[in-house]
């Protein structure tokens, strides 16, 4: 067996023994998620996230363990952004907490089956296109300048967005209380329930945001847009992204009481987006910006913006305090 196929093994096995500890052992239906327990199973993603980089490093060398590495924590600072908006629907809809795991379960798996849908579609543009990706560094450095300077009354708003307006007009939806039911029958016509429309938004809301998070991925992965993806892109692409997305669920119940204490955190990503915006124009000019320093940037600004939202969230209580 090759060391390709002992890696996919070995991902594939550690991906459906996590769901079956995670989705068995430390998710029970119609339970509600404590902090305590929200924080264990952040913890196990999290380890097992790391443990899978010492993996890689062993099996496939240093370089693809930080490319891995690099993409995980790119991925998951985009995936507390998420988060945000994800409190946002959860409170918009009202829902119930021994119910919001299991919506939360369900729309975020719906999110990683869009998630490979779309990498394997920009995997194969990309290599049929390569100048795309300098479309992608435009659009990453729009992105980052308007996430940058987006003020707070331009809060996303569940009940105005597209996308609800979208399901509202294609499924029959009821108001009636939905007892973790995602679909009931009425008088012989089958509805929907707001557990199904959270579900269909969590997803949804994950796809745009995989717009930013996937061509950032890509860019940082990859050694040159005119070269072809190699089996190792093609690895460290999907195991960042599923690793990331599968510790949403935990992620959420453990910062949606702490919302405000990281105010900054989109100036850090936007800061990131930026950059790797630039990067992947300046490949143009065959300027390569390695890896070591692109996982550099990338935790000096997340510290960076979480630090700051901290001392800014003391100085204003210090300030309030009679």
């Amino acid at each position: 067996m090759s060391v390709d196929q002992i890696t996919y093994l070995t991902f594939g096995l550690v991906l459906i023994a996590a769901l079956v500890v995670d989705l068995g052992l430390l998710s029970k239906k119609n339970t509600a998620i404590t902090i305590r327990k929200a924080l264990f199973q952040t913890t196990f993603w999290i380890t097992l996230s790391l443990a899978f980089f010492s993996f890689l490093w062993l099996e496939k060398g240093s370089v693809v363990a930080t490319k891995y590495l690099t993409a995980y924590l790119m991925e998951w600072s985009l995936s507390i952004d998420n988060i945000f908006v994800f409190i946002l629907i959860f409170s918009f809809f009202r829902v119930r907490e021994a119910s919001a795991g299991r919506a939360l379960l369900i729309g975020i798996l719906l999110a990683i089956v869009f998630r490979i849908v779309f990498i394997a579609l920009g995997i194969e543009l990309i290599n049929r296109f390569h100048w795309i990706m300098y479309v992608f560094g435009f659009f990453l450095i729009y992105t980052g300048f308007k996430l940058f300077f987006q003020k707070e009354e331009e809060e996303y708003n569940p009940g105005k967005s597209k996308i609800y307006q979208l399901v509202s007009k294609l499924f029959r939806v009821t108001d009636i209380e939905p007892n973790g039911r995602f679909i009931i029958s009425v008088k012989g016509k089958i509805f929907f329930t707001s557990l199904s429309m959270v579900v269909l938004m969590l997803a949804a809301t994950d796809i745009v945001f995989a717009l930013d998070s996937i061509p950032t991925v890509v860019s940082l992965v990859r050694e040159s847009p005119k070269i072809p993806f190699s089996s190792d892109d093609i690895l460290v692409i999907y195991s960042s992204n599923i690793f990331a997305v599968l510790g949403l669920r935990s992620l959420f119940f453990l910062l949606r009481g702490a919302v405000d204490a990281f105010k900054y955190l989109q100036q850090g990503i936007a800061v990131v987006l930026v950059f790797i915006g630039v990067k992947m124009l300046l490949e143009f000019f065959e300027i390569h910006i390695s890896i070591y320093l692109s996982l550099l940037v990338i935790v000096i600004c997340l510290v960076a913006a979480i630090l700051f939202s901290v001392y800014k969230k003391r100085k204003e209580k210090v300030l309030t305090e009679p």
